[in-house]
């Protein structure tokens, strides 16, 4: 009978033990649970909103990286003008353009990403250039010749914020607004802070979330 008793209770001890361990939370840590971290990606068509100037400034690109579990991603970006900003006050007798863009890394920090309406905080920083153009017709070669009257290169630091919707397992759409910094310009009667401030940013993304 000791003999049963004692088989009884190290049988219940064994378990005990083994049901709280199945029933124990898994240890959650910075990048996964139990040290493994999920890897994803995607590319995303960029479309915003600004002005620079006083000119309505639209603007596409691209961005895209290595997406690291679900909650961070680190990549590239670029972005460029797409309309005819044109200046009078620039070059006395001439109409000009206002023409270039920029781009380089990327770092997005995503919040609640398995929400189906979340947050993340892009920021981009990187360099680019601009550069006034006038674009004379050459109609007997049917083409246009640029020429370029001054231009200058930039660094830039771009902080935004984007309300993040998942449309597909493969997809999201994003909206959201940024504020560019950017180095002092050194065009020709021209600002030099004129490239800061507000845009208003449009994104679809493709890829492994």
């Amino acid at each position: 009978m000791k003999k049963i008793i004692g088989l009884i209770i190290v049988i219940g001890f064994f378990t005990i033990t083994y049901g709280q361990e199945a029933t124990r939370p898994e240890i959650r840590t910075l990048f996964g649970t139990d040290g493994q971290t999920s890897h994803g990606g995607y590319g995303a068509l960029t479309f915003s909103y600004a002005q620079i100037d006083g000119k309505d400034a639209f603007m596409t690109g691209f961005k895209g990286g290595w997406l690291i579990d679900h909650q961070f991603t680190f990549g590239l970006a670029g972005t460029g003008f797409i309309n005819n900003m044109e200046f009078q006050n620039i070059i006395e007798g001439n109409s000009v353009n206002l023409v270039g863009g920029y781009g380089g890394f990327l770092f997005e920090p995503i919040v609640w990403p398995f929400s189906p309406v979340h947050l993340a905080f892009p920021v981009i920083v990187g360099a680019g250039g601009i550069s006034y153009v006038e674009f004379d017709n050459n109609w007997d070669y049917q083409q246009q010749d640029p020429t370029v009257y001054d231009a200058n290169a930039f660094f830039v630091l771009e902080p935004g914020v984007e309300i993040e919707m998942n449309v597909a397992r493969f997809m999201r759409i994003s909206i959201g607004g940024s504020y560019r910094l950017t180095s002092k310009l050194d065009l020709m009667n021209t600002d030099p802070n004129a490239l800061r401030g507000f845009s208003g940013n449009l994104s679809l993304k493709f890829g492994k979330f």
